[in-house]
């Protein structure tokens, strides 16, 4: 049997090849960890298992955050934008119940949460759920001002619960959480939205109705002063943080 040697220069190449991939899982590995996505539900006090209720994102391995408002990845970042929603389980929830939703860890970053909704048609697991003008928010954590700079109470947060509205009419819905990291958020694109959808059948539900109604995407430019903005560089003149969005829908 033939046997190969390495020449001196074969060794180093494998050793600096290693250290290639060394330094890069040493520096991948700390972006990896500080970001997130939300597979679990929160329902009756209960979490559910990782994407049982929730569409799989397509960051469900990388965590990476969407940056772009416009494209239809935004909306709930699945997996696959046709067949994700029809291999979800749709879970039924009383209006008026708290429900919620779980990150894979903390969330790391400074930012602004909100929850939206929408009315699901055909049905929570159809693809064409929530494609028009039909999403409102119910839940909102935005940054706090005060002594000329901004705090961040979802900061350091893992799970959070809302209140369904009360009002809100019987059928199937779309729960959307969304969470901006706002720290590289002083240039265009520089916002990092991490997002997850839960599929809802809503029973008990009351005769509201909920709005403002907004299209997602759509929602966002991109260029609102929420979005775009340096949290570490405050304007003088600045005197509270703009929720992006609609205003919340309480029912």
């Amino acid at each position: 049997m033939g046997v190969t040697f390495l020449s001196p220069s074969s060794h180093k190449s494998v050793f600096s090849m290693k250290t290639f991939f060394f330094v890069l899982a040493a520096v991948a590995a700390p972006l990896i960890s500080a970001h997130y996505t939300f597979p679990d539900l929160i329902n009756g006090g209960a979490v559910s298992a990782d994407w049982t209720n929730i569409r799989m994102t397509a960051n469900h391995y990388s965590n990476a955050p969407v940056t772009s408002v416009t494209d239809p990845e935004f909306r709930c970042y699945e997996l696959d934008l046709q067949n994700t929603a029809g291999q979800t389980a749709t879970a039924s929830v009383s209006a008026g119940s708290t429900i919620g939703f779980k990150g894979s860890q903390s969330l790391y970053h400074p930012g602004y949460f909100s929850i939206y909704m929408s009315k699901a048609t055909p049905a929570a697991n159809s693809p064409q759920a929530g494609t028009g003008q039909t999403w409102f928010k119910v839940y909102e954590i935005p940054p706090v001002y005060s002594d000329g700079q901004l705090s961040f109470p979802s900061e350091n947060v893992q799970s959070f619960t809302f209140t369904v509205p009360k009002s809100l009419p019987s059928g199937q819905y779309l729960a959307r959480v969304e969470h901006i990291a706002l720290h590289a958020a002083s240039t265009y694109g520089g916002a990092q939205f991490y997002i997850s959808c839960a599929q809802l059948n809503v029973v008990n539900g009351g005769s509201g109705t909920p709005g403002p109604l907004v299209s997602i995407p759509g929602v966002y430019t991109g260029y609102e002063p929420g979005i775009l903005i340096d949290i570490y560089s405050l304007p003088k003149n600045f005197t509270s943080y703009p929720s992006p969005g609609p205003a919340v829908w309480r029912g």
